[in-house]
């Protein structure tokens, strides 16, 4: 049978939910969102691939009046055209509960983590324990998931974290761990450090830094800086330095890999609640080809009555030759209460579009230098919306093709 009877009958069963939910079971929340989203464009042999996409977030809080909760998103998937591979997803699916005993948090299921050691999506326990203190200490462990090389039970994860912001006035500091075993084999020990130090209405200094165990070198390290003594203006400040992490158990772990440094500084004015502009100013650094310098300028308009968009303008200068002056466009316009119409041009700016976790979640590189579109978003009613984009995009990778994408959103 065709996953796309399956699509449909997940779209049924939504609507069924949406009807339902407002004579919901005693005691117990239940909301969410269901999205039926279809779109077309042109493969690299030209064949027209039309996927489409059935997602759930679907939320139950305070079961039973019971204090536990049960959290999913996940999507069905399929190309009616059978031109290119789409996958269903299942993103996260957990039950949880606040204070399961004095001061212990209790999460199980597939949920994403994120710390300076490492972000992981795992199928397992995470807790999450306040009664120590001034200190919080999180740990968690359980499967890898790895959407590229499909689901291995001797693929674990184990981490610990341990918090606080009570040690001093206006600083947050955390220290992480993390362990990775691929195939029974340990493939990543990484340690994790952040800090942040505020001066009310004066300063904001804040740092994170991973380092590798197993190769014994710092593999990521931010310092900033941000002035906002004003309300009108801020002043940030940052360096980054990144450097690539292989398995131990990868080939690639014997190559040696390029380091990337990056220096910036952003000026951010505030006109009004609405209207804002920066500046900012940004020196990479590389190993195997020249250094960049890239300039940036941008005014955005956040909608309060009809009109929305913004204005960037972007120059890269670099020693090999392959300046690269570009601009990001886009401006919109509610026509009624009800609907809002857009168009937009990023033109000679290079965007890397690598989804996570998320609608946009793509396996393939889709590296793109020039990209022109129209939108439209209809609200029917109040919880049910329409949106709609047409798309030309030049990519490195694809030359040029185009895109279209129809979604609909079911609020419950």
């Amino acid at each position: 049978m065709k996953i796309w009877k399956r699509v449909m009958g997940a779209l049924v069963v939504s609507l069924v939910v949406c009807v339902v939910c407002p004579v919901q079971v005693t005691a117990t929340n239940i909301n969410g969102r269901a999205s039926t989203v279809f779109e077309w464009f042109d493969d690299p042999d030209e064949n027209t691939a039309t996927p489409i996409y059935q997602y759930l977030h679907f939320n139950a809080t305070d079961i039973g009046d019971s204090g536990w909760n049960f959290r999913g998103y996940g999507r069905l998937a399929d190309d009616l055209s059978d031109e290119v591979d789409v996958d269903s997803r299942l993103y996260f699916a957990y039950i949880e509960k606040r204070d399961l005993v004095d001061d212990l948090d209790f999460k199980l299921g597939r949920q994403f983590l994120s710390t300076v050691a490492g972000a992981i999506l795992m199928d397992g326990l995470h807790l999450e324990y306040s009664g120590l203190g001034p200190v919080e200490i999180e740990l968690f462990g359980g499967g890898d998931v790895s959407y590229y090389e499909g689901y291995n039970a001797e693929d674990l994860v184990f981490g610990v974290e341990i918090a606080s912001n009570k040690l001093l006035k206006n600083l947050e500091v955390g220290l992480s761990y993390m362990q990775k075993w691929e195939d029974s084999d340990l493939s990543h020990e990484l340690i994790g450090f952040d800090m942040e130090y505020d001066v009310p209405r004066l300063i904001q200094f804040y740092n994170e830094t991973q380092y590798s165990w197993i190769t014994d070198e710092v593999t990521y390290f931010l310092l900033g800086s941000k002035y906002y003594r004003s309300p009108n203006w801020s002043l940030t400040a940052e360096y980054l330095y990144s450097l690539p992490i292989f398995s131990a158990n990868s080939i690639y772990s014997v190559f040696s890999v390029d380091e990337y440094e990056e220096a910036s500084l952003e000026f951010l004015y505030t006109f009004s609640r609405d209207l804002r502009a920066f500046l900012r100013y940004q020196r990479e650094f590389y190993e195997s080809v020249s250094d960049a310098d890239v300039f940036e300028a941008g005014i955005e308009k956040i909608r309060s009555d009809r009109f929305s968009g913004y204005l960037i303008g972007t120059y890269r200068l670099d020693d090999d030759g392959q300046d690269l002056a570009g601009v990001k466009a886009r401006i919109a316009y509610r026509c009624t209460s009800n609907i809002e119409t857009g168009i937009g041009a990023h033109v000679d700016v290079f965007e890397r579009q690598i989804g996570f976790l998320g609608d946009q979640y793509n396996d393939d590189d889709e590296t793109t230098s020039q990209r022109y579109w129209v939108d439209l978003t209809a609200n029917i009613t109040k919880s049910i919306n329409l949106q709609a984009k047409l798309e030309s995009v030049k990519s490195d990778l694809w030359d040029e093709y185009y895109r279209g994408r129809l979604r609909l959103n079911i609020l419950f």
